[in-house]
């Protein structure tokens, strides 16, 4: 009996990945064609205490490849402790300060840039990001190909030795291959705000975050998932290498855990049943290995059923792994060995968000 009640667990998350591989094999890939630029920018860049990594991300949009007069920059500081200098910068550039009214910094950073904005289109990133010199033209091409009002795209990390580097590296693929399998099945629910684009038109008809300022994070999922509720058929997702925007991943893992926390707080927000569900099988899924690990070791559950949950989970986890990894042209590192601690993290970081708190830019948030 033991045996089945947790069997039947591993053969519904084991369902839930293979419907998320499936949906990642239908998308098809955005390739770049020749286009003429019509679509405004307005690249919205919050920002805190980022002196080191703003010069950066700035050089790199130096670098679009897309009319000047189609782009502007608005850079929002929100309530920085150090000066961060900005350079000269080939596209327009705004430096404004953040008019805080909720509960969220992001949020309200995001909403301040977007009452000055003067382009069609909002088109956020992360200060610690670096942008490719096709990434407007690409999402150009796609606006002006489909019929949206809001699209999302990929993020990934860029490449650090080490095995805390790998780990978040397959826990950051995970979720992209979710993301992207998500779409493929027209069950969106998660996106990532560093690379995020939506009409400026489109976001004051669904009023904006209005809903979930009380929590911190989410100015991407929350966004998402109402305009999916709303209009689905206007929200796109852009699968293509040259829209792809590169992110730093943190330097010690007492910063992964509280990133993570901050990202599991948003579930209990979700609107989207389908996210919910599934954040309660894959919740589920590491816990009944934790369990069934525990339980190998007292004896209770016989070794070659516990081998056997243990490959079908690691195969299924592989498989859309594997698929994201070569998509991103990513390097899979000690694969087995994050695949063992992964649910011991994973479901910590669950239960922590439930209960804790987590630190965020110099600043400590309630769940």
């Amino acid at each position: 009996m033991l045996e089945l009640i947790l069997g039947t667990f591993f053969i519904i998350y084991i369902l839930f990945i293979g419907q998320l591989i499936y949906g990642f094999n239908r998308m098809k890939r955005f390739s770049k064609k020749e286009f003429t630029p019509k679509t405004s920018f307005s690249i919205v860049v919050p920002f805190r205490n980022e002196k080191e990594n703003l010069p950066n991300l700035l050089h790199s949009i130096s670098m679009l490849n897309y009319p000047k007069e189609l782009v502007e920059i608005i850079l929002v500081d929100d309530d920085s402790e150090e000066v961060s200098s900005v350079q000269y910068s080939v596209f327009s550039l705004k430096v404004i300060k953040n008019i805080r009214k909720s509960n969220s910094p992001k949020k309200d950073a995001i909403e301040t840039a977007i009452q000055i904005a003067k382009n069609d289109w909002i088109i956020t990133t992360d200060s610690d990001c670096l942008v490719q010199k096709d990434w407007l033209s690409i999402y150009d091409q796609y606006i002006q190909e489909n019929e949206v009002k809001m699209v999302a795209s990929d993020v990934c990390y860029i490449p650090k030795s080490g095995f805390l580097s790998a780990f978040q590296n397959l826990d950051f693929l995970s979720l992209q291959g979710a993301t992207i399998g998500s779409f493929g099945i027209n069950q969106p629910f998660m996106c990532n705000g560093a690379n995020f684009a939506y009409s400026k038109a489109f976001f004051k008809e669904l009023n904006g975050f209005q809903g979930n300022n009380s929590i911190a994070s989410g100015d991407d999922v929350f966004l998402l998932q109402k305009a999916v509720s709303v209009t689905p058929k206007k929200v796109g997702f852009l699968l293509s290498k040259e829209s792809i925007v590169a992110t730093k991943p943190v330097d010690t893992w007492t910063e992964l855990f509280q990133q993570r926390v901050r990202w599991a707080s948003k579930s209990t927000g979700y609107s989207s049943s389908y996210g919910k569900t599934l954040a309660l099988v894959v919740f589920g899924g590491n816990l009944v290995w934790i369990l069934s690990f525990f339980l190998w070791l007292l004896g209770i559950l016989d070794q070659n059923i516990f081998m056997l949950f243990v490959a079908l989970k690691f195969l299924i986890d592989f498989n859309l792994l594997f698929k994201t990894a070569n998509f991103f042209e990513s390097k899979l590192q000690y694969v087995l060995a994050s695949s063992l601690l992964y649910p011991f993290f994973s479901v910590s970081v669950v239960v922590y968000s439930f209960f804790g708190k987590y630190s965020w830019k110099g600043r400590n948030f309630k769940k």
